[in-house]
């Protein structure tokens, strides 16, 4: 089985934001989401309007582990949620599918949206929808450096897999060792 990788440059998240807004909305705020709330792609797809429209919180049951999951809706993110949803209803699905149904976004497309734009953006590395969870987790962890937190953020059960999970690599650890000596 191969994983998927984190984005781990700055620069090619805004150039992926830049490719994906090229194509709407939608695909933008579905990358955007992702990276910024860690939330799974089978809980991201399933979201409606009425679960952003006039909160300061996104809260999600999400459906691998039945913990309730909250958190905050600020800065972009928040007013690109406000513009793309401004008319839309309550009802709609949040990343609908494009083909005049009423029902979300598959997986398979939403893949293909987010690999074509991280391909566009010249990312070698195996991409998948768990990359934007992964790239939410990679990042709050070099932010904050604290596995703990985002062991909890994550739901998972150790700080080793919490760590494996984010990318962090005996070349990583080796790295942090070549200039500490006491």
């Amino acid at each position: 089985m191969e994983f998927v990788q984190p984005i781990r440059d700055i620069a090619k998240i805004e150039e992926i934001k830049s490719i994906l807004k090229e194509n709407g909305t939608r695909d933008l705020l579905l990358f955007s989401l992702g990276i910024n709330s860690a939330l799974r792609v089978s809980d991201l797809l399933r979201l409606k309007v009425k679960d952003v429209r006039d909160k300061s919180h996104l809260e999600v049951r999400e459906q691998k582990t039945d913990k309730l999951k909250r958190f905050p809706l600020r800065g972009k993110l928040l007013e690109l949620i406000r513009v793309y949803i401004r008319y839309k209803s309550d009802n709609d699905y949040l990343f609908p599918s494009r083909n005049g149904e009423n029902k979300p976004l598959t997986r398979v497309m939403a893949y293909m949206i987010i690999n074509s734009a991280c391909r566009k953006a010249g990312i070698q590395e195996h991409i998948g929808m768990h990359t934007l969870r992964k790239t939410f987790s990679y990042h709050h962890y070099q932010t904050y450096k604290d596995v703990a937190i985002l062991q909890y953020l994550l739901n998972h059960s150790s700080p080793s897999i919490t760590l494996r999970y984010i990318g962090i690599t005996q070349d990583n650890i080796e790295e942090t060792l070549q200039n500490f000596e006491l």
